[in-house]
This record gives C-alpha cells, structure tokens and sequence, in this order.
C-alpha cells in the first residue's frame, strides 16, 4: 500500500467525521446543546462545553483535513517521475520508431455510381 494512499484513506475519514461534526451544530446557535436545554432559563451543566467541544472539533478536523491535503501532496510530487518538460531542459523530443497507420483513400458516392 503506497504513502498516498493511507493519505486518502485518512483524508476520507477526517472529511466524514468533518461533515458529522458541522451536522450537529445548528446554524442559529441551539446545535446538539439545545436539545439538552429544557425550558426557559433552565440548563444542564455542561451545555455551554458541549458547544465549545463542538466548536473546538470542527476547527481541529478542518485543520486536520488541510495538513493531510498538502502531506499527501507530496507524497504525490515526491513519488512520480518529475514534472518539468524536456523542451526546458533542452533536451529533443524522441521520436518514436512506430510507423505512421497507412491511410485509405476515401471515395465520394459520385465516384461509386461510375
């Protein structure tokens, strides 16, 4: 199994566990701490650490996510052959010793009825 892809299977499941996280936050502030709210001026200990857990998760996933991203990078320039084109390196091109496909001659349907 090559370094590129641990990677991508890392990268894979950092982006789902992303996506769960970002899910259970509610846009307009309630999220998964609402739900343990109750009434009115009632909270459950440990509401406003659910939320801060939550916020804290998404920043780390996303900065877990953006490392793997340029890691496997360069796994991916490291692994290859280089990028840089033999024109710049004023090397000729190689010209390949397969012959050209023999080309038949078309005829037009006016040539057919003669």
């Amino acid at each position: 199994m090559s370094t590129f892809t641990i990677f991508l299977a890392l990268i894979i499941i950092v982006a789902f566990l992303l996506v769960v996280v970002i899910m259970v936050q509610n846009p307009k502030g309630g999220g998964l701490s609402s739900s343990f709210g109750g009434g009115g001026g009632q909270q459950l200990g440990g509401v406003k650490k659910t939320t801060d857990f939550l916020d804290k998760s998404t920043w780390t996933l996303a900065t877990l996510l953006l490392v793997l991203i340029l890691l496997s990078n360069i796994t991916i320039l490291d692994g290859g052959t280089t990028a840089e084109s033999r024109v710049i390196d004023g090397q000729p091109e190689v010209e390949s010793n397969v012959p050209a496909p023999v080309q038949s001659p078309v005829q037009t349907p006016a040539e057919d009825n003669n």
